[in-house]
């Protein structure tokens, strides 16, 4: 489970800001809360905040930490690594990047992170335990060396190994490490999705669906109760017509499409609709391709249900950047329903999104420590904040029995565009 987050110089992120799912210690909504190891988690988070707030860069952040976790084995001694620092800043321009990232793993609590430049890993580190307050460092790395303690002997004799543009827990993790396997085994199980752009994800949904895999259930009974307009779904296994091709689509492409898929089969979704006589009553079904015939919404909620219920089932970590898009705010709102509740989510999963969706606000879904908010300030870098933390201007904290989404939308919390006239 994911505990915490902290990211500095990083695109819009000039200081250091942590997103911290540690539950407060407030009454509402206590079974928005996994415990894990007597420590109390929160089972999802959402983030608000303008255009160009940062909301989106947050998320960035996290799936640009586990690229670099999960490809540096790859890079060649010379290769120079994703740096996108915060370029508004004569102080931040030339600095390394900041990621860490706290977690539970397999019952063990861990602190790692990392700093890097356009060409070399600057700092790393590695600590665990059973507890915040008793964990101990496994390793410590500078530009100086790599120290390791008597906890990661599996580092022993690699650190001259590793090039100054890889990270150490990786190549470790290559060699066979148990501990720095079970680090990117969780950078392997938190997912980062876009909910403007859907296609990349459809194949993994497809593939549940045809071959009945974990989740297929489920997500049957989720169009079911959402009542998006068919009756059931099929996967259907087809030879490759080339007809299929897009007429607009250039010749020399097409023609090497159809030289790699001739006699091939594939699979397509249909979607089982209702056929009726004049009467209204039911006669037959007809099958309607699900690409041409449904919604932008029906599409990207069928899409999504993959990702979902394989994160519910295996108790993994989704984060989703633009949620509602596309999406009617009762589908939303039943996405977040499914992860907060401990009968549908009973592995401890978590749902991190942003969003500009205020109904959510309404409606009773989340506690203050799960409502974060993005603001640029003056010198556009972006702060990072929590409903449970913010100060009215009386100085007083945010009451639980008020108004979240209209006082939202009045810019109690900033947070909100401003337009001038």
């Amino acid at each position: 489970m994911l505990v915490q987050f902290t990211v500095g110089n990083f695109l819009s992120f000039n200081q250091k800001r942590t997103l911290n799912l540690e539950a407060k210690g407030i009454s509402e909504l206590k079974t928005n809360i996994s415990t894990f190891k007597a420590e109390k988690i929160l089972r999802s988070a959402v983030i608000y905040g303008a255009n160009s707030s940062g909301k989106s860069n947050l998320i960035k952040a996290l799936e640009r930490m586990r690229e670099v976790v999960l490809t540096s084995v790859r890079l060649n001694d010379t290769d120079e690594l994703d740096y996108s620092p915060f370029l508004l800043s004569t102080e931040s321009e030339n600095q390394p990047i900041f990621f860490e990232i706290v977690f539970w793993q397999d019952s063990t609590r861990y602190r790692y992170g990392f700093e890097y430049n356009l060409k070399q890993i600057i700092n790393e580190w590695l600590f665990a335990g059973k507890t915040e307050k008793g964990e101990k460092p496994l390793f410590i790395r500078t530009i100086e060396g790599i120290g390791i303690t008597e906890k990661f002997k599996e580092g022993e004799g690699t650190e001259s190994k590793t090039n100054n543009n890889r990270l150490f827990i990786s190549l470790v993790a290559q060699l066979g490490g148990n501990i720095s396997k079970k680090v990117l085994e969780f950078f392997k199980e938190y997912n980062v999705l876009s909910g403007l752009e859907h296609n990349d994800y459809t194949g993994f949904t497809m593939r549940m669906l045809h071959k009945n895999l974990n989740g297929c259930d489920d997500s049957l009974k989720l169009y079911q109760k959402l009542k998006l307009g068919f009756q059931d779904i099929k996967a259907i296994e087809s030879d490759f017509n080339p007809l299929e091709i897009p007429e607009d689509m250039p010749n020399k492409l097409k023609a090497k499409l159809i030289k790699e898929f001739t006699g091939t089969r594939g699979v397509s979704l249909k979607t089982v609709h209702n056929k009726f006589d004049k009467k209204g009553k039911i006669i037959d079904f007809v099958l309607l391709d699900k690409e041409k015939n449904e919604s932008e919404g029906t599409n990207k909620i069928i899409d999504l249900s993959g990702p979902i219920f394989d994160t519910l089932k295996l108790g993994k970590t989704l984060i989703i950047d633009e949620l509602d898009a596309k999406l009617h705010p009762l589908i939303t709102m039943r996405i977040v329903e499914l992860f907060n509740s401990p009968e549908s989510n009973p592995n401890n999963a978590q749902l991190i999104f942003a969003t500009h969706d205020t109904n959510l606000l309404g409606e009773e879904l989340f506690r203050r420590d799960q409502i974060w908010f993005t603001e640029k300030d003056e010198q556009e870098q972006t702060d990072l904040y929590s409903l449970y933390d913010f100060n009215l201007p009386d100085g007083s904290k945010v009451r639980n029995d008020s108004n979240l989404e209209k006082n939202y939308i009045r810019g109690r919390y900033g947070a909100i565009p401003f337009i001038t006239n």
